[in-house]
């Protein structure tokens, strides 16, 4: 596995447009205490979780990925620019199909699949992450539950998640 990103948060940032991008980071920035940096990593995980889905829909598609309530907030943004949307998602991203919300929380989805399942689907993406924007850092952890779980409850470095391997699909 490689720790060199192939997709960069300006890749990412340019995929959304300068205009929008602003637009989505002001608009957080204002209803937030958060630092304003802290915000545009909001906004750049939440363009990672939607290139994500797009790029690998065959291994990610339709599954949970658990991120925090504020990258959803984003998400649910990104959604009400109906324009802006539909050409991120079908003519920007890598997948180049409209990527569809449902909202549902952790504890609930876990009671749908299973927690089993739930557990394997949310650790089949960590791999796909890293692959792309290079391991986590400590500024990712705030925005991704499971990896922020595994690194702060369960004691495994930065380093050790980038190293897990993919799990295999049932």
């Amino acid at each position: 596995m490689t720790s060199r990103p192939r997709i960069s948060a300006d890749d990412l940032k340019d995929l959304l447009g300068e205009a929008l991008h602003a637009e989505v980071v002001t608009y957080f920035d204002e209803k937030s205490a958060a630092p304003r940096e802290f915000v545009a990593r909001q906004v750049t995980e939440c363009l990672r979780y939607l290139y994500l889905v797009s790029r690998h829909h065959d291994r990610l598609g339709g599954l949970f990925l658990p991120v925090e309530q504020d990258i959803d907030e984003i998400w649910h943004y990104l959604i009400l620019q109906t324009r802006e949307y539909r050409a991120l998602c079908e003519e920007r991203l890598p997948g180049r199909f409209f990527i569809e919300h449902r909202s549902i929380a952790y504890e609930d989805y876990q009671q749908e699949p299973g927690r089993e399942q739930a557990l394997e689907e949310a650790l089949r993406w960590i791999p796909l992450y890293c692959q792309e924007f290079g391991p986590f850092d400590e500024g990712a952890l705030p925005h991704w539950t499971i990896v922020r779980f595994l690194h702060e409850q369960m004691g495994l470095s930065l380093a050790d998640i980038a190293a897990l391997e993919p799990m295999a699909t049932p």
